[in-house]
Order: structure tokens, then C-alpha cells, then sequence
């Protein structure tokens, strides 16, 4: 899947625009205009989802925190099983 984001012109273009960001305003603008609000929350609940995943809470306090479906949550937890790292490697530079 990396491979197909790295050759797809498309998306690589939106890789390297989100790597020009270089202000939490910035970012907030960029992705205003990007996506809805309803998909913005949704990629936010999945990070939610995996920091939660991470520090061991179970799919019952996961649901209850974040509002997330069991599917969302089990679909969250096979990325950060058998992913790219992706999850892992934001999750280690965020502020704890």
C-alpha cells in the first residue's frame, strides 16, 4: 500500500503538500479546505483509537471513549498489527 501512495502521482503530491506544513494553523487550513468535517473527525477517531489501542484499553472503554465502532476499532487494531508503522511511528512523536 505505501509503494502505491509513493508511485501514485496523485498521492504523493498530497504527501509532500502535507510535508510543507509548517504550522498547527497551517495544518488546520490545509485540511479545512481538503476534507469534510465528518472525514477529519474520522481519521482523528482513528488516531484516537490507536493511541487507546496502544496503551492496552479494551474495545469497550475504546467505544465509550471515542465513539468508535467495534468494526472501526478492529480495523484500527489489524493496521497496527500488520501495517506499514504508521500508527507506531506518529504515536512515538506525539506529546504523550
Amino acid at each position: 500500500m505505501v509503494e502505491e501512495l509513493l508511485t501514485n502521482p496523485e498521492t504523493r503530491q498530497l504527501l509532500e503538500a502535507v510535508l510543507q506544513l509548517k504550522s498547527l494553523d497551517e495544518a488546520a487550513a490545509f485540511f479545512a479546505d481538503i476534507g469534510t468535517v465528518a472525514e477529519l473527525k474520522s481519521l482523528a477517531q482513528r488516531l484516537q483509537v490507536a493511541k487507546l489501542l496502544q496503551a492496552g484499553a479494551t474495545y469497550a472503554q475504546i467505544e465509550e471513549q471515542t465513539g468508535a465502532s467495534t468494526a472501526t476499532i478492529s480495523r484500527v487494531k489489524r493496521f497496527l498489527q500488520y501495517g506499514a508503522g504508521g500508527y507506531e511511528l506518529i504515536l512515538s512523536r506525539l506529546p504523550k
